[in-house]
């Protein structure tokens, strides 16, 4: 088997992603920029939204899970009056309504959609239906139901309401959240039917806008020292874990896959941590009885 050919870099880059291309085309972009082996994103957009996408390089596409399944903000505009089949204003619109609701009923219809609650993904989504993308099946126009699954959402408020076909929205949600599948549904609680017009993903689990570069500044500072300097280290990823630390020679231990007494912990007993020598990420594991035990080794 042929190796990947590129560097053997590790940290973050948090992008904000412009309307257009896919995750996974930014993802091949930011790859030929640093000159990478190996990348990742933690939690994909879709084309047509923009902000945060954080894209992992190295042992950093090891933390992945853990930023994808922290909670994330997502502030969005939902058109009313009218209902698409892709829940979104790239789809074709299948139902149209006069109806428009107040500002008031909107809140009040909001309250349903907070807490823990259970979301039927978009008909055009990534899901799997017997094996299948839900996107494909439904492109070809197959018939197939997509299940319900459980979600829990922080938060859901009112933005703005700049017309009374239109609603800006703010959300905050755990792992696989659809806001598409959110404007379908309060469109429907509400009787005025919904789909999303704009989507922008504000914050992803450590990560903020705050730090994000463009593509465009991506591509002007391509293979350059000044592009490896964007570069966060790996610890960027994991600042919502608890940390352990461990000695030089439970370090040696834990990179070897075993488990080693640590010499302080933020962890409680069973927790999900990261173990840290000298302020450097070694591996991901668990808390268990003043023992960290590994279950993926960083190796840095």
């Amino acid at each position: 088997m042929a190796r990947r050919k590129g560097r053997d870099i590790s940290g973050w880059i948090i992008l904000d992603k412009p309307a257009g291309p896919t995750s996974t085309a930014c993802v091949n972009k930011l790859r030929w920029a640093l000159q990478a082996k190996k990348a990742g994103h933690a939690g994909t957009l879709d084309p047509a939204a923009t902000g945060l996408l954080a894209i992992a390089f190295g042992e950093a596409t090891k933390c992945v899970p853990y930023v994808m399944d922290a909670e994330k903000c997502y502030r969005f505009t939902v058109r009313l009056g009218a209902a698409t089949n892709t829940d979104d204003a790239e789809g074709e619109v299948t139902e149209t309504s006069d109806a428009r609701p107040s500002d008031d009923e909107i809140r009040a219809a909001l309250a349903g959609f907070t807490g823990e609650i259970m979301q039927v993904p978009p008909r055009y989504s990534a899901v799997k239906i017997d094996g299948e993308r839900a996107y494909a099946l439904a492109r070809d126009g197959e018939d197939f139901e997509v299940d319900a699954r459980p979600l829990w959402v922080e938060s859901l408020e009112l933005l703005a309401r700049p017309d009374a076909d239109t609603a800006e929205l703010r959300m905050v949600c755990g792992k696989g959240g659809y806001v598409r599948s959110v404007a379908r549904d309060l469109g429907a609680t509400l009787g005025c039917l919904g789909h999303v017009v704009t989507l922008r993903r504000e914050w992803s689990g450590p990560f903020d806008l705050e730090n994000a570069v463009t593509l465009e500044h991506v591509e002007a500072l391509a293979r350059t020292p000044e592009l490896d300097a964007l570069l966060l280290p790996l610890e960027a990823g994991l600042s919502d874990l608890p940390r352990v630390t461990v000695n030089e020679a439970a370090a040696t231990r834990i990179t070897h896959g075993n488990p080693a007494p640590v010499v302080s912990s933020e962890a409680e007993f069973g927790d999900e941590c990261w173990a840290a020598h000298k302020g450097q990420a070694i591996a991901l594991g668990r808390y268990l009885g003043g023992e960290f035990h590994p279950a993926r080794v960083l190796n840095r």
